[in-house]
């Protein structure tokens, strides 16, 4: 893979050298070249693509901001600070068996350099359970000015620096959240923006070796069809990969994590998960290359049994990609609440992730049924206007 990805950018660099261009009428050919360099990264980023991308394994989002953190505490009445939030942390990331199910983990920046409470770092409980530690790297959503009450992802100034500490610390691939709202629009120049901005990241990661994810958001918020949510889909994901391309960014060597095409959250009906995966399956095969090893979906405000669901009935069949989940609040809903801060509860808490992370696990094969599960596990977690 990693020398057809070289033949590839070879064959790129050739065809912008060889472009003639005349700029009068009857004047001899001028040839330009413009040699792409590729990351010398390469080979690293398709295999840490590819370990990701395993089948029956996905991504445990844990990266939410210390503000987002503290929400989740405070909803099982504990104060957001930082021990807290270690403790949270540290139930998840030593979970004993978690790497059967689990591929790869998003860590916000402070735990990234953080350890257990007997001194081990983070990054190393992860690698001896063969999960490939991320980092989250952008730096939040502000007013996009000029556009329908939109937002724009800032982070862009001083990624690169930031990037390749973060890989020495450990982290190997990288993810950035921008979203785009229906019922803003959305309009062109947020479109156009958010494209940009992932575009620009993603090679930015590449060069300082981490695998970007690219992740545009399209929000739940809104009473819109499911058919208009594909339409917008289509538009926002023909802007990405264009860019993509315009920044020469290496397609083996990134993963996605979409939204799944679904009605809006206050839509009158809502679609089975079966409509849901032709909807999904229906987006990605327009736009989607091949060469992209892996779409780790996001949950979205989905109930934990909902994302499920509807990631089971997209792998009734072969996918050209490892269709699989990135899920944060529908992989740790039950376990926050099954801890509820208490220490006597961490080996509970644990047992209630491995039960989510295996139930996933099983829908990335398409076996998965929802048989048995929990009434909490079935209660939606929609928040009109979310912040990350």
């Amino acid at each position: 893979m990693a020398m057809a990805s070289a033949k590839l950018n070879a064959l790129s660099s050739q065809w912008v050298a060889h472009s003639s261009f005349s700029p009068r009428r009857g004047s001899s050919p001028r040839r330009v070249s413009l040699p792409i360099r590729a990351s010398s990264f390469q080979h690293e980023l398709v295999q840490t693509a590819k370990s990701i991308a395993t089948p029956g394994r996905g991504i445990l989002a844990i990266d939410e901001s210390n503000a987002t953190c503290g929400k989740r505490l405070a909803s099982i009445g504990l104060d957001n600070t930082e021990v807290n939030r270690q403790a949270y942390r540290q139930l998840l990331l030593t979970t004993p068996g978690l790497g059967e199910y689990i591929s790869g983990a998003i860590l916000f920046e402070e735990t990234l350099y953080q350890s257990t409470t007997d001194g081990k770092k983070f990054v190393d409980c992860l690698r001896d359970e063969n999960i490939v530690p991320g980092i989250k790297v952008d730096k939040g959503l502000v007013p996009l000015p000029g556009s329908n009450n939109e937002s724009w992802c800032q982070g862009l100034d001083g990624l690169a620096s930031r990037s390749a500490e973060y890989y020495k610390q450990g982290a190997r691939f990288a993810k950035w959240r921008t979203v785009v709202s229906i019922p803003c629009g959305p309009s062109a120049l947020a479109v156009k923006e958010a494209a940009w901005g992932l575009a620009r990241y993603a090679s930015i990661s590449q060069e300082n070796g981490l695998v970007p994810i690219v992740e545009p958001e399209i929000l739940l918020d809104g009473d819109h069809s499911i058919e208009r949510t594909l339409e917008v889909a289509e538009k926002v994901w023909s802007e990405v990969f264009f860019y993509l391309a315009e920044n020469n960014v290496l397609f083996e060597g990134i993963l996605l994590k979409p939204s799944m095409v679904t009605p809006g959250a206050e839509h009158k009906e809502k679609a089975s998960p079966e409509t849901i995966a032709k909807y999904t399956l229906t987006l990605l095969k327009r736009r989607v290359p091949p060469a992209v090893p892996g779409i780790m979906f996001l949950s979205g405000g989905q109930s934990e049994v909902e994302a499920t669901l509807n990631l089971n009935a997209m792998n009734q069949s072969p996918n050209p990609w490892h269709v699989s989940f990135s899920y944060a609040r529908a992989l740790q809903n039950t376990v926050l609440k099954t801890w509820k801060g208490h220490p006597e509860n961490v080996e509970a808490a644990q047992k209630s992730l491995l039960v989510r992370a295996k139930a996933n696990s099983l829908a990335q094969l398409g076996r998965y049924s929802a048989e048995g599960e929990s009434e909490e596990a079935k209660k939606g977690m929609f928040v009109k206007g979310y912040v990350y």
